[in-house]
């Protein structure tokens, strides 16, 4: 791979993380697996069945949690230590074949962007989760399924595109995750005190009719 399609694969690689990181595992082992794409020698081990077995089970248990309103917070919650780690190592071993050096830089940067789809992701549900619709959290879920393969797929065919959409994304996320992080707080918070009994419905009226 040339070093512009290199470094979009793996900042992809690490923006997908922090949505599932383990679609993004098959992803990149299967077509790599297929021959459609050749990935770098610190990535070739994603195409190994061992490594495709475990990334397929954790993929249909994430499949699921993530579709149960209340699992899928608590899902997220765990994934916390996993999808932005994750993240840093994609993106470090994408390009560590190329410099040693701009590994590191690419760990720094692959974990930032983990971590930025990460909690946009987490916040985003928070609100989804608290509409009427029933099926609202699986729409949420497939999309984000979807997004993560996509994504994927974007960096490593068009990478020039994906590197404008990623610079695109970051600029809405440092505009909106602010604000998505504090209505999850204020969520979040809520559900505490409801769980401690601090929040009670409120009395009938007496003056109002039966």
């Amino acid at each position: 791979m040339d070093p512009l399609a290199t470094g979009a694969l793996g900042l992809g690689a690490a923006w997908a993380s922090g949505i599932n990181v383990y679609a993004v595992v098959l992803t990149l082992g299967l077509l790599d697996m297929a021959g459609w794409i050749d990935l770098p020698p610190q990535l070739a081990p994603l195409a190994s069945p061992f490594v495709l077995s475990v990334a397929g089970f954790m993929y249909l248990a994430e499949f699921v949690a993530d579709k149960i309103p209340g699992v899928d917070h608590l899902w997220d919650a765990v994934h916390t230590f996993i999808r932005i780690p994750a993240g840093a190592i994609l993106a470090a071993a994408s390009i560590g074949a190329v410099d040693p050096e701009l590994a590191i830089a690419a760990a720094i940067a692959g974990g930032t962007l983990a971590a930025g789809t990460h909690f946009t992701k987490a916040s985003t549900r928070a609100a989804v989760n608290l509409s009427p619709e029933p099926f609202s959290t699986w729409v949420a879920s497939l999309f984000e399924d979807a997004a993560a393969v996509g994504g994927t797929v974007l960096a490593i065919v068009y990478p020039i595109a994906f590197l404008v959409a990623l610079a695109v994304f970051v600029a809405l996320a440092i505009w909106l995750l602010p604000k998505l992080i504090r209505f999850a707080a204020r969520v979040l918070i809520r559900i505490v005190r409801w769980f401690r009994g601090e929040l009670h419905p409120s009395p009938p009226d007496p003056a109002s009719p039966p």
